[in-house]
């Protein structure tokens, strides 16, 4: 029989493979940490509050009868108010950019994408420095992520119909179109930025760019939540497709199944999904990049596995960020996109000496 070989070894072809962990302990010790880590995040700020009184106001505002209340009033307000609906979009977005982050590479067959390699967030930042720089309130609190999500919206249109040509996509022009994309969007919020006559809402643009949460209401979770269930289900039920691309176009082909088409699809998917999830976070860099490796030398690279791994691994990474960034310099807050960043590039150039040395 006739064997197969993967055009790049890049990418690893373990469909169903086993890591060198059983995989429920992995999952199990991944949502171990992402409880871990949701505890700190909700107990630790200005006021300082234990971890036993924080899970006895959450218990006790699920279901009242369970815990009988001894705490002040004030400090049930900062744990259901103001620092829950934090971290779990802390969760929802590091969850959504790591889940992104690993279909992308899949999509692209290049360990080295990212989700802002799309130029999506570039869209989205111009939309929210718009709003900003313009102080643009018709929608009121809202007027910034629905901005964001258009800008998001439009750049997608953009990168698509550039990539496409004869009415095919190929990883080529994708990538090249979204690199290109990028650029000049980010030149455009960067024009924005420095004409600004207002240098507190130039401030105010800037550090959106560089990715933060602070200021979360439960009104912004429900929208990037939903889009990233939804997103990740259905990228879930696409496992075999994703594992089939990781074997190359012509073996996916012979397999039957349509690559131009479900690249089309796929990065459609993969696109709103990051829209919905930069429209409220700003960039955030990195954790789409680095997160998938992780998960791939511990259960492989079977994306039926590695899916919601990658999800629990990325929500855990994304809520300790946010805590060492409300945490370093407190009372100031450092925008959780220099952390990543800090974190990531050093992560990017090894994993280039790594694939140069394969």
């Amino acid at each position: 029989m006739t064997k197969i070989a993967p055009s790049r070894p890049s990418a690893p072809v373990v469909v169903g493979g086993r890591g060198r962990v059983p995989y429920t302990l992995v999952l199990a010790v991944l949502a171990v940490a992402v409880v871990a880590a949701a505890t700190a995040g909700v107990a630790v700020g200005s006021v300082r509050l234990p971890f036993g009184e924080v899970w006895a106001i959450v218990l006790h505002r699920l279901y009242a009868p369970l815990v009988e209340p001894t705490w002040a009033p004030v400090r049930e307000t900062i744990v259901m108010d103001v620092r829950v609906p934090r971290i779990l979009l802390c969760g929802v977005v590091g969850a959504g950019l790591s889940v992104c982050g690993m279909a992308l590479q899949a999509l692209v067959r290049n360990p080295l994408a990212d989700p802002m390699l799309l130029g999506v967030s570039s869209g989205a930042t111009v939309g929210a420095v718009v709003v900003m720089v313009f102080n643009v309130s018709l929608l009121g609190a809202f007027s910034l992520p629905l901005a964001a999500f258009a800008g998001a919206f439009a750049a997608l249109v953009l990168v698509y119909f550039l990539a496409r040509t004869g009415g095919r996509m190929t990883t080529v022009r994708l990538v090249l179109s979204g690199v290109a994309t990028a650029e000049v969007l980010s030149a455009v919020a960067s024009y924005l930025i420095v004409t600004s006559n207002d240098p507190h809402k130039a401030d105010s643009a800037l550090r959106w760019m560089l990715g933060g949460l602070a200021g979360t209401t439960w009104d912004l979770v429900w929208i990037p939540a939903a889009a990233v269930l939804l997103g990740t289900g259905v990228l879930l039920g696409l496992g075999r497709p994703l594992n089939l691309l990781l074997a190359g176009e012509e073996a996916a082909a012979a397999l039957g199944l349509n690559v131009h088409r479900f690249r089309g699809a796929l990065f459609a998917l993969v696109a709103l999904m990051i829209g919905a999830i930069v429209a409220v976070s700003g960039s955030i860099g990195f954790v789409g990049l680095m997160l998938p490796h992780v998960v791939r030398l511990l259960v492989g690279a079977d994306h039926r596995r590695a899916l919601p791994a990658v999800a629990l691994l990325g929500a855990a990474f994304l809520i300790a960020a946010d805590l060492a960034a409300r945490s370093v310099i407190a009372p100031e807050e450092i925008p959780i996109g220099i952390l990543t960043a800090l974190t990531g590039g050093p992560f990017f150039l090894w994993l280039m000496r790594r694939r140069a040395a394969r």
